[in-house]
């Protein structure tokens, strides 16, 4: 299987839960925190952090781009480096829907056939610097910042934030840019 069948595929296995990927980090994943400004939080995403995973192994310089669809999904772009920051390049490309009555904060995803996955923005920034992204089974964590490398005392905030947020800081594997 091509590199470029492969990305879709895992992601889509990661956004279906299509089974145990890893160990549980967050046994009592809560709700999100607070809504999620749509037209806010498009555009591009730096991957700060990440709970590892099959799908992403040997990923470097990871981005998520966001774009608002003419039909009112969302257009999701994941980009990751191979096996480093200056590795070829993977892409996934899929589509995200708000869950009715979120608070736009949840999302279905899907990046491969009718296979839907959960993407919850459990917390973010106000001003959408930050975004801390899960799921319900505690298996997967997403870190993101709009900067590459966020300064250490912003770095450090949002650490504190995903640790109170029940997820093991320990079990996070940083992502070079």
């Amino acid at each position: 299987m091509t590199p470029g069948r492969i990305l879709p595929l895992f992601a889509a296995c990661l956004l279906a839960a299509c089974g145990p990927s890893g160990p549980v980090g967050n046994a009592a994943v809560p709700p999100p925190a607070k809504g999620v400004e749509i037209e806010r939080y498009l555009g591009r995403w730096f991957e700060l952090g990440r709970y590892e995973n099959g799908f992403e192994r040997g990923c470097e310089a990871v981005t998520a781009d966001y774009s608002l669809r003419r039909d009112g999904l969302v257009t999701v772009v994941n980009t990751c480096r191979a096996g480093g920051i200056d590795g070829k390049a993977r892409v996934a490309v899929g589509r995200a829907r708000v869950v009715a009555g979120s608070g736009n904060a949840k999302f279905k995803v899907s990046f491969f056939g009718p296979f839907l996955g959960d993407y919850w923005v459990l917390d973010h920034a106000p001003d959408y610097a930050w975004s801390i992204v899960g799921e319900g089974s505690g298996r997967y964590l997403w870190i993101l910042t709009r900067t590459a490398t966020p300064s250490g005392p912003v770095r450090r905030r949002i650490e504190s934030r995903v640790r109170s947020l029940g997820y093991d800081v320990s079990m996070v594997r940083w992502t070079r840019h």
